[in-house]
């Protein structure tokens, strides 16, 4: 039975708020460490986020009928698996080089990059409408870039550039992640069986990567496993499970459309906690940003 639409905007917000906590308790795990800059520590981050979530879901696997659903399904759910795990990857270790600000909106723009993989893969045409708001999000990211370019003699951010590159690239795989999530449903599997596979996917790729960086996955403050278990539980199983469900009844844009309350929530409690005050030019940047990703999107 098709949920109310007030039933779909409730789980929306639950999940905003859930997502937008990701971008503190990472930055609380970097500070506690003082592991500003260093790859491998954000790297078990994402890791230990994902291997978390997917042992919880352990459960769910028994109830999976590989004969009753089209191959596609699954071929889906693991690309969107895939995706998800470079995702985190790069977001996750771009809060270690530059601000939480410049890196939740330059995350959210989901809609673009949706807009031009609908474009490609769909065949669907981009109207002048979305031409201009692509403009003018390009703009904003140009001038977030140039603001964060002056942080690096001030000596705020680790290196700020390469933290936007993340979380833009961060971006991408996310919205292809969002794509191939809507397909795998559509194909029929249901909310519980395709976050199993998709979660535990990026899991079982994500693991060894952090000993590439000779970091290990035991060793740190209590503190550290318990907001990484809040990024499972919270962010991950709460947060992005919920926009996962709604996109069973509602279109990818519109998911696309809430994803950009994450970097307003983020950027205030960021504000809030951390004493992290936005430029001027960055915050300037990032309206013109989320202006044309709704442009986009409208």
């Amino acid at each position: 039975m098709k949920p109310s639409g007030w039933q779909i905007l409730i789980v929306l917000v639950v999940g905003v708020l859930g997502v937008s906590m990701s971008a503190i308790l990472v930055r609380l795990s970097i500070a506690s460490m003082k592991m500003e800059g260093n790859i491998g520590f954000s790297l078990f981050l994402a890791a230990s986020r994902l291997i978390i979530s997917a042992l919880i879901l352990l459960p769910t696997w028994k109830n999976l009928k590989f004969t009753q659903i089209t191959p596609k399904a699954y071929y889906y759910a693991i690309a969107a698996g895939f995706c998800l795990a470079i995702h985190f990857a790069t977001w996750i270790t771009s809060l270690a080089f530059t601000s939480i600000a410049a890196s939740t909106v330059l995350v959210t723009t989901n809609p673009i990059w949706v807009g031009f993989f609908s474009w490609w893969w769909f065949k669907e045409k981009l109207s002048k409408q979305a031409i201009l708001g692509i403009a003018i999000a390009l703009l904003g990211g140009i001038i977030i870039a140039i603001a964060d370019s002056s942080s690096i003699s001030e000596k705020n951010y680790y290196n700020p550039i390469l933290g936007d590159v993340l979380a833009l690239f961060g971006a991408i795989m996310s919205s292809l992640y969002i794509l191939f999530g809507s397909q795998a449903q559509q194909q029929g599997l249901n909310i519980g069986n395709y976050i199993a596979i998709a979660y535990s996917t990026a899991a079982i790729f994500l693991f060894p990567l952090p000993f590439l960086y000779q970091t290990s996955y035991f060793g740190y403050p209590d503190q550290v496993y318990i907001y990484i278990l809040l990024m499972a539980i919270v962010s991950q199983l709460i947060g992005h499970t919920s926009f996962n469900w709604a996109i069973r009844w509602i279109s990818p844009t519109l998911i696309s459309l809430s994803l950009l309350f994450e970097p307003i929530v983020a950027s205030c409690l960021g504000a809030i906690i951390f004493s992290e005050t936005i430029p001027l030019l960055v915050f300037l940047g990032g309206l013109m940003l989320l202006m044309g990703t709704a442009i986009v999107l409208w």
